[in-house]
């Protein structure tokens, strides 16, 4: 700090002093920030020694950060000093504005009371406003939001030692001082509150109960929560309205919080995600599903809730922590995929084939349907297993069970107009000479190619399967038997086009056999039929006519 002769501060100065501000203010815990308090003391205030007190529970004051000397930051960190003592010092000496100081005439008398301390020897002042080793110097420091500081609550005081110019500080030292100490308490105050946040979120997160506090207290971790957070209506006509969210929740889904306030969760989760929400208990219920940005794009999150009650008035609002879990669930759907579905072509892999398929078919055959829906004088209803376990008139349905569908297929030769879940057995002609002759890149390329054009032509529901190797299945839903064989048709039309491969074009033909899936079959007796009747079809066709060129 410069001496204060000079009628002007430097600029550098002031800059060092707003940084260090700054970085109380942005330190991650209540321990950083007291550590910033004593350092900034040092390195913006020009002091060789800084002592940050802080205010206990019981109302003693602990030496919590110290800078300046290594030897005496060991020993009195940690140490306590009574209350008692700390008024007696910090109504004695001089008054500078909010300042105590209490110069070495009268400091003795304070060497032996229980305050921790710090002293070195020296020599007699040689001029009038000289240092003296003595002399002491303390910046009480308030609760933040009272003008003048003496009316609030005191949370500490900064006790401040040997000034680099040697000099005791003029008016523009002084003010400085006042200053730093007065942002200090407010950033020591943040740091409180925001510990008391941190607290409060475990508590919640282990014990999932309402949260118990004040309003202020609740206002302060609300606000500063670093995941999303919202606060919606109990009861009434405006149940689930979202009164409030803090920023952390505005910044993840890109929208103002006036706008938020139009909003329940059911107007912003994703339509494929309403009966997720819907099942979520209002008392610590848990949910993952997708909430949608301003951009119209969706962000998979993690929605826990929590009702925070009166013991009088009973429930008064619903808490929501919401946390982005985006990046979890992105890598858990994609190793899914992986899971399910053919690496090469992109296609559902065989044991996707097989779930598809088995999801379908029930173990109960087609006559015993028949014998339960003259029985019921109704369609009956089966669950996934084909266990029945009751009717079902017309269209309608029992709640609470997952019911069943049953499968039939055509019968005889003819068509007979019946629709059933046609299973397409395709095996490709000639794509073993493209292997031996080009190399199995130019292989994987005809697979490729031959996936895509399959699953052009079917309709969009229907399956377009890769069972491995050079085999492919189709299942198609709600066809006859003429409808199935156009359909083989158009695909053996489409595969024998030319397929550029490695720089060539080559063919491949291929050889389809239609199976019928109907239920009392396995999902792997399905798909040997229509294997077995594949190769029927390729036996029964010249060889020179199972590929084009």
């Amino acid at each position: 700090m410069e001496t204060e002769s000079e009628p002007y501060v430097r600029l550098a100065s002031l800059r060092q002093l707003h940084q260090v501000m700054a970085d109380m203010n942005t330190a991650r815990s209540l321990a950083d920030t007291l550590q910033t308090v004593a350092n900034g003391v040092v390195n913006a205030l020009g002091y060789e020694l800084a002592c940050v007190n802080l205010v206990r529970p019981d109302g003693d004051l602990v030496v919590a950060a110290f800078s300046g000397n290594q030897a005496a930051e060991s020993l009195i960190t940690g140490r306590v000093g009574s209350r008692e003592s700390w008024e007696r010092r910090l109504s004695m000496g001089e008054t500078w504005g909010d300042l105590v100081f209490i110069p070495h005439t009268e400091g003795w008398v304070l060497d032996d009371d229980d305050v921790p301390q710090w002293y070195t020897d020296g020599p007699a002042p040689r001029f009038e406003d000289e240092w003296h080793p003595s002399d002491r110097l303390f910046a009480p420091m308030y609760t933040p939001g009272v003008q003048g500081g003496q009316c609030g609550e005191l949370i500490g005081v900064l006790s401040v030692d040997r000034p680099r110019n040697g000099r005791r500080p003029g008016a523009w030292g002084r003010e400085a001082l006042q200053m730093y100490a007065f942002q200090a308490a407010i950033a020591i105050s943040n740091a409180r509150l925001r510990s008391n946040m941190q607290r409060a979120l475990v508590r919640l997160e282990r014990e999932q109960q309402a949260l118990r506090a004040s309003e202020e207290s609740f206002r302060q971790a609300f606000e500063y929560a670093p995941s999303g957070m919202a606060i919606a209506e109990m009861g009434g006509d405006q149940h689930g309205r979202i009164l409030r969210t803090n920023d952390a929740l505005c910044r993840l889904l890109g929208r103002p919080a006036s706008a938020m306030r139009r909003y329940s969760f059911s107007d912003l989760v994703h339509p494929e995600d309403i009966g997720t929400l819907l099942r979520t208990s209002a008392e610590g219920g848990r949910a993952e599903l997708r909430l949608g940005r301003r951009d119209g794009t969706y962000v998979w999150v993690s929605l826990r809730n929590s009702v925070v009650a009166d013991a009088a008035d009973g429930p008064r609002f619903l808490l929501t922590h919401v946390e982005d879990i985006e990046d979890r669930k992105r890598r858990e759907l994609q190793l899914a995929h992986r899971a399910s579905h053919d690496s090469l072509t992109g296609l559902p892999n065989s044991a996707e084939l097989r779930a598809r398929l088995s999801s379908r078919l029930c173990q109960r055959p087609a006559g015993e349907l028949e014998s339960l829906d003259a029985a019921y004088g109704h369609p009956a209803v089966f669950d996934s297993g084909g266990h029945g376990f009751g009717f079902r008139p017309g269209a309608e349905s029992f709640d609470g069970y997952d019911h069943h569908v049953h499968t039939i297929a055509p019968e005889g030769e003819r068509d007979d107009g019946t629709k059933g879940l046609a299973v397409l057995f395709c095996d490709l002609d000639g794509f073993k000479s493209i292997n031996d002759r080009f190399g199995h890149n130019a292989g994987d390329a005809v697979l490729i190619e031959v996936a895509r054009r399959l699953s052009q032509c079917v309709r969009d529901g229907d399956t377009v399967a890769r069972l491995g190797g050079d085999e492919f299945v189709i299942l198609a839903d709600g066809l006859g038997k003429a409808d199935a064989a156009d359909l083989a048709v158009r695909l053996r039309n489409e595969i024998i086009q030319p397929i550029r491969a490695e720089g060539r074009a080559v063919r491949v033909g291929a050889s389809f056999g239609i199976g019928w899936a109907h239920c009392g079959m396995t999902a792997d007796e399905v798909l040997k039929s229509a294997d077995e009747r594949m190769y029927v079809e390729k036996r029964s066709r010249p060889k020179q006519h199972r590929r084009a060129g």
